[in-house]
């Protein structure tokens, strides 16, 4: 699987991808809208688990790699939620995204996103795509917005973090085939 778009490639993941992984992980700026740092361990783990999704199946948190220089920066793609979740609306296919700080505010997660979009309503046929994280986290409901996603208002408390804890509120967003559809069919 190797998709791409005006500066970035999404792709399967490398054996040299995980040192740097382990390092956006391990940055309090990069995680502090999750409930901890990641270990090189939990690093590892968590990037090994993704990359055999991606084998099994074809799609999944692909890595992000610029064009120009061929540098991972982080992942933007694709996961399933299942009915045993506690999420609202799951069964569902996710979108997310994580990349180093120091590659955040130069439209990579949008544009990488736009086309995770585009794989999961022309090759999956899905017929919504959501995505979801902490109240708190702005910056990833931007990235939401400009990709065409609409907030559900279905606040809910995150199955897997304890009760009072700051992350532990949620929003959940989504979009449509046919809304992002109209989005790509809009003339310019």
């Amino acid at each position: 699987m190797h998709m791409e778009t005006q500066r970035l490639i999404l792709r399967q993941w490398k054996p040299n991808d995980y040192r740097v992984y382990a390092q956006l992980n391990a940055d309090p700026q990069v995680m502090r809208y999750f409930p901890a740092i990641l270990s090189n361990n939990e690093s590892d783990a968590q990037a090994s688990r993704i990359e055999e999704l991606i084998a099994q199946r074809g799609w999944g948190f692909w890595a992000v790699e610029l064009k120009s220089t061929g540098k991972f920066i982080g992942f933007v793609g694709l996961h399933s939620q299942d009915e045993t979740s506690g999420i609202p609306n799951a069964p569902f296919i996710e979108i997310g995204w994580r990349l180093s700080a120091e590659y955040w505010g130069l439209g990579y997660a949008p544009e990488a996103a736009t086309k995770a979009l585009q794989f999961a309503f022309e090759v999956l046929k899905a017929p919504s795509v959501f995505a979801f994280t902490a109240l708190l986290n702005q910056p990833s409901q931007r990235v939401m917005a400009k990709i065409g996603m609409k907030n559900t208002r279905q606040d809910f408390n995150h199955p897997k973090l304890d009760q009072g804890h700051r992350l532990e509120r949620h929003c959940l967003y989504t979009i449509t085939q046919q809304q992002w559809l109209a989005i790509v069919n809009k003339p310019d």
